[in-house]
């Protein structure tokens, strides 16, 4: 591949944040409260991104992360010679004994189940791979994927982790790791959206959203709504929200509709993307993602769970 993206940073910092760097010295004395610190810190943002990318949740990759200091802490760091991939290993663990309790829990989930959003900064959607990767289209496409095919092909595809360093993350062979990944980047292939979507394109579709529910004119957003358009809302079951998808744009551009006029919608970079914030009474009620395919939306992700907001409306607060 043509270059490394293992420095990459959390998509959730502020733009201008200072990157890790990859590479590891090892350390010539023993390992201090301190000196785990500091190299937990330089590397965070990585495993943070990796944690995310594997479970679709911030609240949870922040709790892996935790769980990743608890057991870095304790480590005699002068026996580590590669501390970031010592850190990927514990995260990518962590991550996929989560995720397979996530997947557990998901079986009993009331109606579709959604990525939480991720705010995310500005100069993310520059990196056109990286805003796809934490993107809710590709995210919901990981979810087909097993545990195990998910950890490598967040590893490899957008990290660019060496096949043995995988290996020993999953703890697998560096052969099996291969085949694992020929097999994940199939399945995503088939499934990811088709091309790159600008986000210009996505502003204007979220733009024509925003007017069609301020004037109560439909017409324009049906022009851009895809025939057999998906809308996916997530309610969890605490909030109302359609409990299966809503396929077609009559039925689709019906739902939007019933959005009360007294709702604030604000633009917002979500997941690398575009979106749209929806308040009622000053607190995110709904955050509305789209997937642009051939310059038509089909499909639209509302996540309303109050669970999977609180997160987003922190960091909100924190911005401003």
């Amino acid at each position: 591949m043509a270059r490394s993206r293992a420095n990459r940073q959390d998509p959730a910092l502020s733009e201008g944040t200072e990157r890790t760097t990859g590479t590891d010295a090892p350390l010539t004395r023993s390992g201090s409260i301190d000196s785990a610190t500091e190299v937990f810190v330089a590397h965070r943002n990585l495993l943070f991104t990796i944690a995310y990318e594997m479970l679709g949740s911030a609240a949870d990759a922040e709790d892996v992360l935790q769980e990743t200091w608890l057991r870095w802490v304790g480590v005699d760091l002068g026996t580590v010679h590669n501390q970031r991939a010592f850190l990927v290993r514990i995260t990518t663990r962590q991550a996929l004994d989560r995720l397979r309790s996530l997947a557990r829990r998901k079986e009993s989930y009331v109606g579709p189940w959604l990525p939480e959003p991720l705010l995310t900064a500005p100069d993310v959607a520059e990196d056109v791979e990286l805003a796809d990767s934490v993107s809710m289209a590709m995210l919901l496409v990981l979810e087909t994927l097993t545990p195990t095919e998910r950890a490598v092909f967040v590893l490899r595809e957008v990290f660019e982790l060496e096949y043995s360093e995988i290996a020993e993350a999953v703890d697998k062979s560096p052969a099996a790791v291969r085949q694992i990944a020929h097999r994940a980047r199939a399945h995503v292939a088939a499934r990811r959206p088709r091309g790159t979507v600008s986000a210009a394109k996505t502003r204007d579709a979220l733009e024509a959203f925003q007017r069609a529910i301020r004037t109560g004119e439909m017409q324009p957003l049906l022009d851009i709504l895809s025939p057999d358009v998906v809308l996916l809302g997530d309610g969890g079951g605490v909030v109302r929200a359609a409990l299966v998808p809503v396929v077609g744009a009559g039925r689709v551009s019906d739902v939007l509709g019933r959005i009360p006029t007294a709702a604030s919608l604000e633009p917002a970079q979500v997941n690398g993307y575009p979106a749209l914030v929806l308040r009622l009474d000053g607190e995110i009620d709904t955050v509305m993602a789209v997937r642009i395919d051939g310059g038509l939306i089909t499909g639209l992700y509302a996540v309303r769970n109050p669970d999977k907001l609180s997160y987003m409306e922190r960091e909100t607060v924190l911005r401003r």
